[in-house]
């Protein structure tokens, strides 16, 4: 029996039981679908948090008081902390390859002016927070240099911050109480968003050393260093490391990249992107086992038939060839209808709630395609070796 008709043949087994055919394809399209879908939500969530992190931009590192250090003794562990100080900042500013720095401090305040009042994050920050951290000015300005060395009492709003204090009219120059001082609006930010369930919008922005007083603190709680893209991310943490130890005496403070911080973010994300395929693989699992069982009920139904054929002198070899041929049909049917599927419903889903971070990973749709076919072949292997087995006068007593 030649190639070509073993695959006529197949095709007409399979269109004159359509029901029996459509039945074992569903299986395949339902795991394929799944898998489709479940690892678009995986990886839309996996960009999603990446962007999220670097909307702040690419070349960023963060350096945050106090370092745990562990000897050779069993629980001998010291925790270090020293402030750090806004010196600190000024000396990393300094540095060769640092374009900008922000030194930070946070806390909740009741932001206060003649006729309402709002509680709200407040966040001190020095003059180049909006060149740090990308951030645009929707009206006005933002503090000056000399607000670093000697704060004002200026105060720059988030956008939803303004909007539910000064709903009708303009807030440059007008006036707020934060804490137990007034401060003088001199801006507004634009819009930024939420960063990780923090509304950048619904923060107050004023000069670092007014928040130090504000929440009588000694030291920063963060220093971001924004550096130059010609150094690498090492290079300049070791830099950054050297220069905060001549000043401290000792490494008493914890310096975190922005790769260190995606490296381990990507990790974890494409654990989930994976968890999230396995499921989608308990499907095709399933899949698989509805190929077999129907292929092996089909055997039992063309007992006869497989008698006949090889009456008519079809070798073993041309009957297994037959069965597999039909399992890798079906198998191929089922996984292009499966991811055809599969992208169609992501593309509803994405349509009816457009929160939802949605992406398609093509690498797992033609993995999840290939795994199909492979289930095909694996799935119609033993229906095909029965089969080729049956004796011709057994098969055709059948009848």
């Amino acid at each position: 029996m030649l190639f070509f008709d073993q695959l006529h043949f197949s095709a007409q087994t399979i269109r004159s039981h359509p029901l029996r055919s459509a039945l074992t394809a569903l299986g395949l399209i339902i795991g394929i679908a799944s898998v489709v879908i479940l690892t678009s939500i995986g990886q839309g969530v996996h960009q999603f948090v990446l962007a999220e992190f670097t909307q702040f931009g690419s070349h960023l590192l963060g350096v945050y008081p106090g370092k745990t250090s562990t000897f050779g003794m069993s629980g001998a562990t010291i925790s270090t902390v020293r402030p750090l100080t806004q010196a600190d900042a000024l000396s990393l500013e300094k540095m060769a390859n640092v374009r900008a720095v922000v030194s930070i401090v946070q806390g909740n305040a009741k932001v206060e002016t003649e006729k309402k009042q709002r509680r709200t994050t407040i966040l001190g920050v020095s003059s180049a927070m909006p060149t740090v951290w990308k951030m645009q000015l929707q009206q006005g300005r933002f503090f000056s240099q000399d607000s670093d060395k000697q704060p004002r009492s200026l105060v720059v709003l988030g956008s939803k911050v303004r909007d539910e204090l000064f709903p009708r009219q303009s807030p440059l120059g007008q006036r707020v109480r934060i804490g137990a001082d007034r401060y003088r609006v001199v801006g507004v930010m634009a819009s930024k968003g939420q960063f990780l369930g923090f509304d950048m919008d619904d923060t107050v922005y004023i000069p670092t050393g007014k928040a130090l007083q504000m929440f009588n603190r000694e030291g920063l709680m963060e220093i971001n260093v924004l550096y130059k893209s010609t150094i690498s991310s090492p290079d300049i943490e070791q830099q950054v490391k050297q220069t905060l130890i001549r000043r401290h005496g000792q490494e008493d403070f914890t310096i975190i990249t922005q790769d260190q911080m995606l490296e381990t973010l990507n990790s974890i994300l494409n654990i989930l992107t994976l968890s999230v395929a396995a499921l989608g693989g308990i499907s095709l699992f399933v899949g698989a086992v509805g190929i077999l069982t129907i292929m092996m009920i089909a055997l039992t139904e063309r007992v006869a038939e497989i008698g006949l054929l090889r009456a008519l002198g079809a070798s073993e070899t041309a009957i297994f060839q037959l069965f597999l041929i039909e399992a890798l049909a079906l198998s191929l049917a089922g996984g292009a209808c499966g991811v055809a599927l599969g992208i169609a419903v992501t593309q509803l889903i994405k349509l009816a709630i457009p929160a939802l971070p949605l992406a398609l990973s093509w690498l797992y749709i033609i993995a999840a395609f290939i795994i199909s076919i492979m289930i095909g072949a694996v799935s119609g292997v033993l229906p095909a070796i029965k089969a080729a087995k049956l004796e011709p006068i057994q098969a055709l007593r059948s009848e």
